[in-house]
């Protein structure tokens, strides 16, 4: 551990956004101190040192310092595998041009994979991506996560999704949502429009297992409950409070994967008491001025 704690040991530095990313990675070692996140205490273990390796690598602005300063190729995690199955991969590389979102890898039983929003841009990330196998299509959850859609989707050589209410965000898309009803777009993989934290956001669905849910809502650690973020809304809080009443009882998921905020894996019927009772918080909202200080991560 010599070489984790050498020089000035970790540090997060003044570009923060207070994004939460890399409290989601390093729980415990990064916290947030004053609006903004901070290392906690230097690594005991090499366990510890590779959970800061992979918040200073999934990092949109790159604040997450090692000691010395420069990060160490060779201890890139990404693309990470969530659970044992392999079946979804944190993609990491987070890009301040998508607000620091999270998006993720879903990997199909017949090797292909699919994109869900998008991490930072570069020919050499998206190598990466396509190394578990060929990236058929790039979903994107809204508008504020399109940013790179079409470059991917072009790499790829994969059909770039959005929904017809952010169709703006990428007007060159290959296959447009529309409506609200849901719709399966391969085999175990459902599109569920969700308008609501903007007018086009989709949630997509795999396996009745996985739940993407880009910011329509998300697990806070706060509440240690799911929850919508409600400071940071842009279409409509009571649509996102109807999308809710129309689709809660029909989502059968055990991971939830936002976005914006922390990831959990709960049992089944856990996921739908809670989703349940977010569903009745939900109408209790009112329409309120954008505030992201004001976000319980």
């Amino acid at each position: 551990m010599g070489t984790e704690q050498a020089g000035h040991g970790w540090r997060v530095d003044g570009r923060c956004t207070n994004c939460d990313v890399a409290r989601q990675l390093a729980p415990g070692l990064v916290g947030e101190v004053a609006g903004r996140s901070a290392v906690l205490r230097q690594p005991r273990d090499t366990a510890e040192a590779a959970r800061l390796h992979a918040a200073a690598h999934a990092c949109p602005t790159r604040s997450v310092r090692p000691p010395g300063g420069r990060l160490d190729p060779a201890r890139d995690p990404f693309p990470m595998p969530l659970d044992d199955t392999g079946t979804v991969l944190l993609c990491g590389h987070n890009s301040p041009h998508t607000a620091g979102a999270n998006s993720y890898l879903l990997r199909r039983p017949d090797g292909t994979s699919m994109m869900i929003d998008t991490p930072r841009w570069s020919p050499a990330l998206a190598a990466r991506y396509e190394a578990p196998g060929p990236v058929t299509d790039v979903l994107l959850t809204h508008r504020d996560h399109a940013a790179h859609g079409r470059s991917y989707a072009d790499r790829f050589h994969a059909r770039l999704w959005i929904h017809e209410g952010d169709l703006a965000a990428a007007p060159d898309a290959d296959r447009v949502l529309r409506g609200t009803e849901p719709a399966e777009i391969a085999d175990g993989v459902l599109a569920v429009p969700f308008p609501g934290h903007t007018r086009g956001s989709v949630l997509y669905l795999a396996d009745e297992r996985y739940c993407f849910s880009g910011d329509s809502f998300y697990w806070s650690r706060t509440t240690a409950d799911i929850e919508v973020a409600d400071s940071v809304t842009w279409y409509s809080i009571r649509e996102l409070a109807a999308s809710l009443t129309r689709t809660a009882d029909r989502l059968r998921f055990e991971w939830l994967l936002p976005g914006h905020g922390d990831r959990r894996h709960l049992p089944h019927q856990e996921m739908a008491a809670r989703m349940r009772h977010l569903t009745t918080r939900s109408h209790e909202l009112t329409p309120r001025p954008v505030d992201f200080t004001a976000v319980r991560w």
